[in-house]
C-alpha cells in the first residue's frame, strides 16, 4: 500500500515520486499525454512489443524496427510545495499530494482524474497490481477493445483473458478474444473525454463502479495479474481527439488491398467435403457470378489441413489435405483468374499427432513446460488442449521459432499463390500452466506475460512472410485474437458469434467499441457463425446491416447442416443482392474512409456519442451509428418490423438516402419499412463518393463513373483516396487524394483539389447537390456557365450540362473528370422577376 510521498525529484526528464511503498515515476510523452508508473517489479524494465512512440530506449527497439518513433519528452516545470508538488506542461497540470498521497490531473484546468487514497496503487495477496480511480455518476465508459452487452459499461466488471468462444452470449459473454486494456471515460456533465491506456500484458479486469464501498469515494479499478500499473492517461476533451492520441501510441492501421471491402465469403462446409474442395469453391465463385452477387475473397477454413493420423483424422496446420486439395497451386491460380484472394486459415498449435511434430520440435519453436512441470513430466514443450486433442504452441517471442514459422507458412501457403492468411485460434488459452516459458527475445518470461500477444507476433510474422515473399504486394492479414497494437497488421471480427437476432442488434456495440479502441477494421461475421441457420428474414436484416461494416463476410458452421449463402433462400435473394450491390457502390467513400483511418486512427463505423459528443441523447445509443463522417445508418434489427424509429442528433440536419425527405436534428420519427428497407441518411454538411458503374469485383473492376452526393446545408469536406488498391506502391507516393471543399450558402461552391501522381480511373464526374425545392440560377465549371438541360433523357445523353430533379430535390451535374483540378459554383441567388 502507498499512503505518503516521501521526496519528489526531477531525473532525466522524469518525475520521480519517492513513497513509503512503490516508487512512481512520472513523464510527459506529449503535451496531451502522461504516462505514470509503478514500478511494482522494481526495475522499471523498458521492453514493449506495443508501443510504437516512446521517449525512452528499450530493449525491442531493433525488433520494432521503423514501426518505432523515438521523441523527446514535454518539458514539465515542478514545483515542490510542503503538501503537494505541481508539474505543470503542455496542456496538464498534475498535481501530487503528499499526505495522504493520491495523484490529480487537470487539463485546462478541469480534472480529468484522480486516485482514490489509500487505493491508488496496490499489490494483493496475490500480487495482483491494482489502480482505483475516482468516478461520479455521471461517467460513461466506452472502449475496452472487444467486449459484449451495451457500449457504455458503467457499473460493469470487464474482464481481459482472451478465450474461444464459440456461440458466445451478445449480452454476457466475458471475456471474448480481445486483449485490449484501454477505455475512454467522459463525463455527461462536463461532455471532456480522457483515456486511460494501461501498457500491460497481463490479463486483467475493470471494474467500472460495480463494487461500492461506504469506506471509500465511487471509484474504477484496474487490477492484473502481474506487472506493473504503467498508465498512459490521454487528455482529450473529444473522444475523437483521444482515439487518435490513442493511436498513436500503439499505432495506427495498414492500407488494406481494395478486395478487403468486398464480399469475403466462407464456410467451414467447403473444407470439409469428402473430396474435391477445390472444385466445389471455385463453383461456388461462379454460382455467385450466375446469381449477380459481387465477391472478392474467400476465406479457407483450416479443414484443408486435414490429415490420416494414428488418431483418425485431424487438423494438422501446414498441410494440404490432397484428396480435397490435390492441386493448391491450381486452386490459388483458378480462384485468382476469377479475381478472388483466398485466405487459407492458419492455427499456432501443433498437435502432437502432427505428421511434422519432430520437425517442428527439433527447432525448439514451442513455448515450454515451467520448471515444476519439467521436473514431473520432463523437459519439452508445454502441452495444452487443441483442436482434436493435445497440441504445443509456437512461441512467436523467440527469434528463433519466428524465422522457422515464416520459412514454414511460406513453402506450405505462399508459395501456393496466396498474399493472404487467416491467423486464428491465437488465443492461448488452453495453456493451463501459468508459468511455462516464453523465450521474449532472450530475456525469459511466462506465458502469463506474454500469451496476450502472441497474436500480434503471429500477424507481424505473417506481414514479413508476404512482403518477403513478394515485396510489391499489400499483405492482407485476417486475425481473431490481438492485444493493443494488433491494428498495425491485421483486420479482425469478433470471433463465433451465435445466429440470433440479439447477435445482430449486440454485435453492432461489440463493433462499434473496438473503433474507440483504435481497430476499426472490424466487423462480426454475417448471418452468424454458430447455431441453426438464420431464418430468411434474419438473413436479409443481418447483410442489410453486414454491408456497413469494414469487415463484411457471411460465414458459418450451421449446426442444422445447413450453408448460410447469400441465396440459400431464393424470395430473398433479391434483397440480398441489392444490399450487396450498395456496399459495392459505397467502395469510394469505404476506401477513403479506410484511408482516413490509416492515416489518423479515427473509426470507420462510429458511435453517436463519439461523432456528436455534445449531444446527451446520444451517448447511450448502441443502434445507430455513423459511417464516416456523413452517412447515417439506422439498420431495421427486429423481427416483423413494419416502422423504425430514428432520432436525430441535436444541431444537425439529415435527409433521406432514398428520398431525400429533410429531417431536422433533435426530434424522432417513425419510418415505415418493409423487408427491403435500408434506413440511411446524408448528414448536412455531408459528402458521399459513390461508383455510378457497378462493380462486382473490386480487384479487377474500376470505378469509372463517379457521384458526388453533396448535402451544403453548411459547409464541409472530404477526401476521396484513389490509387491501384493492390500495390504498396502507395506508399513511394502512387496515389490521389482528391479533396472536396464545399462553401454553403446562397451559392454553393464546390472546390476540388487533386495531388499524388496516382493516374484514377474515374472518366465521369456527377455532383448530386441536394437542395429541395429550389432549383439554382446558373451553374458554373471553372468560371464557365454550362448549359442547363430541362429533359432528363436528354440529360442523362450529354456530356456537359445540369439538370434539377423535383423527385431528388438534387441539382445534377455532370461533366468529364477533367483529371485536374476543378471549381464549381451553383447559384441559388433569389431570382427579381420581370415583366417582359
Amino acid at each position: 500500500m502507498t499512503s505518503r510521498v516521501e521526496k519528489v525529484e526531477l531525473v532525466d526528464g522524469w518525475v520521480r515520486v519517492h513513497t513509503d511503498g512503490v516508487e512512481i515515476r512520472l513523464l510527459l510523452l506529449t503535451d496531451s499525454i502522461l504516462r505514470i508508473r509503478a514500478g511494482f517489479d522494481g526495475d522499471f524494465a523498458e521492453e514493449s512489443y506495443t508501443l510504437t512512440t516512446t521517449a525512452w530506449p528499450d530493449r525491442l527497439d531493433e525488433f520494432m524496427g521503423p514501426e518505432r518513433t523515438r521523441v523527446e519528452p514535454h518539458p514539465v516545470d515542478v514545483d515542490d510545495r510542503q503538501d503537494r508538488a505541481v508539474l505543470t506542461g503542455g496542456r496538464l497540470r498534475v498535481e501530487i499530494e503528499k499526505d495522504p498521497f493520491r495523484i490529480c490531473v487537470y487539463r485546462d484546468g478541469v480534472l480529468i482524474h484522480a486516485d482514490i487514497v489509500g487505493l491508488g496503487y496496490l499489490e494483493d495477496s496475490n500480487h495482483r497490481r491494482i489502480h482505483s480511480s475516482e468516478i461520479s455518476r455521471d461517467d460513461a465508459f466506452y472502449g475496452f477493445g472487444e467486449t459484449t452487452g451495451s457500449l457504455d459499461k458503467a457499473q460493469k466488471l470487464i474482464t481481459m483473458s482472451p478465450k474461444d468462444a464459440l456461440g458466445y452470449d451478445p449480452r454476457e459473454t466475458d471475456p471474448l478474444y480481445k486483449h485490449i486494456p484501454f477505455y475512454l471515460k467522459m463525463n455527461r456533465a462536463t461532455r471532456e473525454a480522457v483515456g486511460y491506456f494501461y501498457h500491460n500484458t497481463y490479463e486483467c479486469d475493470f471494474d467500472l463502479g460495480r463494487e461500492r464501498s461506504n469506506y471509500w469515494a465511487p471509484h474504477s479499478r484496474y487490477r492484473a495479474d502481474g506487472g506493473d500499473v504503467d498508465l498512459f492517461l490521454i487528455a482529450g476533451p473529444g473522444i475523437r481527439d483521444v482515439v487518435q492520441r490513442y493511436t498513436s501510441l500503439t499505432g495506427r492501421p495498414p492500407l488494406l488491398p481494395k478486395h478487403a471491402l468486398g464480399y469475403l465469403a466462407s464456410s467451414m462446409y467447403y473444407s470439409e467435403l469428402d473430396a474435391d474442395s477445390d472444385r466445389a469453391i471455385t463453383e461456388f465463385i461462379d454460382i455467385a457470378r450466375a446469381e449477380d452477387v459481387p465477391v472478392d475473397g474467400f476465406q479457407l477454413s483450416s479443414g484443408y489441413t486435414t490429415q490420416q493420423t494414428e488418431a483418425g483424422p485431424k487438423r494438422c496446420v501446414l498441410t494440404w489435405n490432397e484428396r480435397r486439395f490435390p492441386d493448391p497451386e491450381g486452386f490459388f491460380a483458378a480462384m485468382a483468374k476469377r479475381g478472388i484472394a483466398v485466405s487459407p486459415n492458419v492455427k499456432p498449435g501443433v498437435l502432437e499427432v502432427h505428421p511434422r511434430l519432430a520437425e517442428f520440435a527439433e527447432d525448439g519453436i514451442f513455448v515450454t513446460r515451467s520448471a515444476d512441470a519439467a521436473a514431473t513430466a520432463g523437459d519439452g514443450a508445454a502441452v495444452g488442449a487443441w483442436w482434436g486433442g493435445r497440441g504445443r504452441f509456437v512461441d512467436f517471442t523467440k527469434p528463433a521459432a519466428r524465422e522457422a514459422w515464416q520459412r514454414w507458412l511460406t513453402e506450405a501457403v505462399l508459395d501456393k499463390g496466396t498474399t493472404s492468411v487467416w491467423n486464428d485460434n491465437c488465443e492461448y488459452d488452453s495453456i493451463i500452466d501459468e508459468d511455462s516459458g516464453c523465450d521474449f527475445d532472450g530475456r525469459g518470461a511466462t506465458i502469463a506475460r506474454l500469451r496476450t500477444v502472441m497474436a500480434n507476433l503471429m500477424c507481424r510474422v505473417t506481414r514479413d512472410s508476404i512482403t518477403a515473399k513478394d515485396p510489391s504486394a499489400r499483405p492482407y492479414i485476417v486475425c481473431r485474437s490481438g492485444h493493443a497494437g494488433i491494428q498495425r497488421y491485421a483486420q479482425s471480427w469478433a470471433g463465433d458469434n451465435s445466429t440470433s437476432w440479439e447477435s445482430l442488434r449486440h454485435n453492432i456495440a461489440t463493433i462499434l467499441g473496438m473503433a474507440l479502441s483504435g481497430f476499426p477494421n472490424h466487423g462480426c461475421d454475417i448471418g452468424g457463425f454458430h447455431g441453426p441457420a438464420p431464418e430468411p428474414e434474419l438473413l436479409v436484416r443481418w447483410v442489410q446491416h453486414g454491408i456497413f461494416q469494414p469487415r463484411f463476410s457471411i460465414h458459418s458452421v450451421n449446426s442444422d447442416n445447413t450453408v448460410t449463402e447469400p441465396w440459400m433462400y431464393p424470395g430473398c435473394t433479391a434483397h440480398v443482392r441489392d444490399a450487396i450491390k450498395l456496399r459495392y457502390r459505397l467502395f469510394p467513400y469505404l476506401y477513403s474512409l479506410m484511408a482516413r483511418a490509416a492515416r489518423t486512427g479515427l473509426p470507420i463505423m462510429e458511435p453517436l456519442v463519439s461523432a456528436f459528443q455534445d449531444d446527451p441523447a446520444c451517448d447511450e445509443n448502441s443502434e445507430e451509428f455513423m459511417l464516416g463522417d456523413s452517412l447515417l445508418v439506422a439498420n431495421v434489427l427486429t423481427p416483423g418490423a413494419n416502422a423504425r424509429a430514428v432520432r436525430f442528433p441535436a444541431g444537425e440536419v439529415f435527409y433521406d438516402f432514398w428520398t431525400r425527405q429533410r429531417y431536422a436534428g433533435e426530434q424522432t420519427v417513425e419510418l415505415p419499412v418493409d423487408l427491403g428497407s435500408i434506413p440511411l441518411f446524408v448528414r448536412g454538411g455531408g459528402i458521399v463518393a459513390l461508383a455510378d458503374n457497378q462493380l462486382d469485383n473490386l480487384a479487377r473492376d474500376e470505378v469509372t463513373d463517379l457521384r458526388l452526393i453533396c448535402a451544403p446545408d453548411r459547409d464541409g469536406r472530404f477526401a476521396l483516396y484513389e490509387d491501384d488498391g493492390l500495390t504498396r506502391d502507395h506508399e513511394d507516393g502512387a496515389f490521389r487524394e482528391t479533396e472536396i471543399e464545399m462553401t454553403a450558402g446562397e451559392r454553393v461552391t464546390l472546390d476540388i483539389t487533386r495531388r499524388g501522381h496516382h493516374r484514377s480511373t474515374v472518366e465521369n464526374l456527377l455532383l448530386d447537390v441536394i437542395r429541395p425545392g429550389q432549383c439554382p440560377r446558373w451553374v458554373t465549371l471553372d468560371g464557365e456557365r454550362i448549359p442547363q438541360i430541362l429533359h432528363r433523357g436528354r440529360f442523362e445523353a450529354a456530356e456537359v450540362g445540369w439538370h434539377y430533379a423535383p423527385e431528388l430535390g438534387s441539382v445534377l451535374i455532370k461533366t468529364p473528370d477533367p483529371g485536374g483540378d476543378l471549381a464549381v459554383a451553383i447559384s441559388f441567388e433569389p431570382v427579381e422577376m420581370l415583366d417582359v
